[in-house]
């Protein structure tokens, strides 16, 4: 089943939905993301809260320095897409604001979503924003012809000095700086201690994909790219819209698609018989690339899975399956071992995000060994400090928490 078609079901659609379902079960069923999926179950919960007020964050990366830095997607004003440089005490101040940003075709923020850096260079990848609008027919989609930005669905490099990291009380970036990226101008930006930084564009992905439907026949399919990973030369693109893997080439800035993800059999009686894989979170491990596939509505439990594409041979298969709301994986190097942390959004025993996020650890057969926490919110990315062996999550109430790792 194409879902975009007016026969599937709003959530089951682009990523999107399933944030915005996420932020419902918040607001209106907290209470079944603050205990464990099971009754009677002791919830395990080693974790420390660290910082709070962040506007939907979507990824964090750690410098070298040792900070933080969080893509925010922003508020209800167009532009106002946010990275936020944050100490391991909490406090926060703002690198970039300014950033690409719309409210999406469900009434949310889409701006800053998958970060990755390399040395000095921070990789921001940016959402669909508001460059799609809801057609004339429920269930399907129109191109906006006044988008916010002309750099919607893209790759921004920003280039910054260790001393601006430290130091700075931030930079804004003008519609017009926007439009002279999207030319493919590099902006400096300045601000009023002295300090610089530049902002290149990498990639400009297509906003969306014609789908013409009978009943609409200028229906489209947004895209949403959520996360990269930068392996050399090359950045790797999650878009749980279009349901693809991409490659982009640093230098150059051509695109390629790597893999796209098929649908899944849904196993409860509500919903469509095939929901979308949604592929969200990504990490690059031993010359292939985990992806984890979040799956659509009704977001059964066992529907969700880790792939993994091998770059020298472009084959992909499973490594981890049944899964619940998989958002994010993450290789760790322990005692001449791999081992992989796997964060769930939800994973409770229903549909519906109807438990809590989930850690757990796995060893290399993908087979999940011990749950490391079974109390977060609505966990959205994760990033490791190997020195001091902490875990730093982000989740979609603007929080991130603290976990040590044995």
């Amino acid at each position: 089943m194409n879902c975009n078609d007016a026969a599937c079901p709003a959530g089951n659609r682009p990523l999107r939905y399933v944030l915005t379902i996420a932020r419902a079960a918040l607001l209106f069923g907290a209470a079944v993301l603050v205990v464990s999926g099971s009754a009677g179950a002791q919830t395990v919960c080693p974790v420390a809260p660290i910082a709070s007020g962040l506007q939907s964050p979507l990824s964090v990366v750690q410098s070298a320095q040792g900070n933080l830095l969080v893509a925010e997607s922003g508020d209800r004003p167009p532009n106002t897409g946010r990275i936020s440089i944050v100490d391991l005490a909490g406090n926060r101040r703002t690198l970039v604001n300014g950033l690409p940003s719309g409210i999406n075709d469900v009434g949310e923020p889409s701006g800053p979503a998958g970060l990755a850096l390399r040395g000095r260079t921070l990789f921001a990848l940016i959402g669909v924003g508001d460059a799609i609008l809801n057609g004339p027919v429920q269930g399907t989609f129109i191109a906006n012809p006044h988008p916010s930005s002309s750099l919607l669905s893209s790759v921004l490099a920003i280039h910054l000095s260790a001393h601006v990291e430290q130091t700075t009380g931030g930079f804004t970036l003008s519609v017009g700086d926007q439009q002279t990226l999207a030319a493919g101008g590099r902006v400096t930006l300045s601000n009023d201690g002295g300090d610089d930084i530049t902002i290149e564009l990498v990639a400009n992905f297509p906003d969306y994909t014609l789908e013409p439907l009978a009943s609409v026949p200028d229906n489209v399919r947004g895209s949403n790219p959520f996360a990269l990973v930068a392996v050399g030369n090359q950045l790797y693109v999650t878009d749980g819209a279009q349901n693809e893997l991409r490659q982009v080439d640093i230098p150059s800035g051509s695109i390629s698609s790597v893999a796209s993800f098929s649908t899944v059999p849904n196993p409860l009686p509500i919903g469509p018989p095939l929901v979308e894989a949604v592929p969200t979170g990504i990490a690059y491990a031993d010359g292939r690339l985990l992806v984890t596939l979040f799956s659509g509505v009704p977001f059964a439990p066992g529907t969700s899975s880790v792939v993994q594409v091998e770059l020298s041979a472009g084959s992909e298969s499973s490594f981890i399956t049944g899964l619940t709301t998989a958002i994010g994986i993450l290789p760790l190097r322990d005692r001449h071992a791999n081992s992989y942390l796997v964060l769930q959004t939800s994973s409770g025993p229903g549909p519906f995000f109807s438990g809590p996020g989930v850690l757990f650890r796995t060893d290399a057969s993908g087979i999940p060994q011990s749950v490391i926490a079974d109390c977060l919110q609505a966990p959205t990315s994760m990033v490791f400090d190997e020195k001091t062996r902490t875990l730093f999550v982000t989740d979609l109430t603007g929080a991130i928490v603290a976990i040590a790792i044995d």
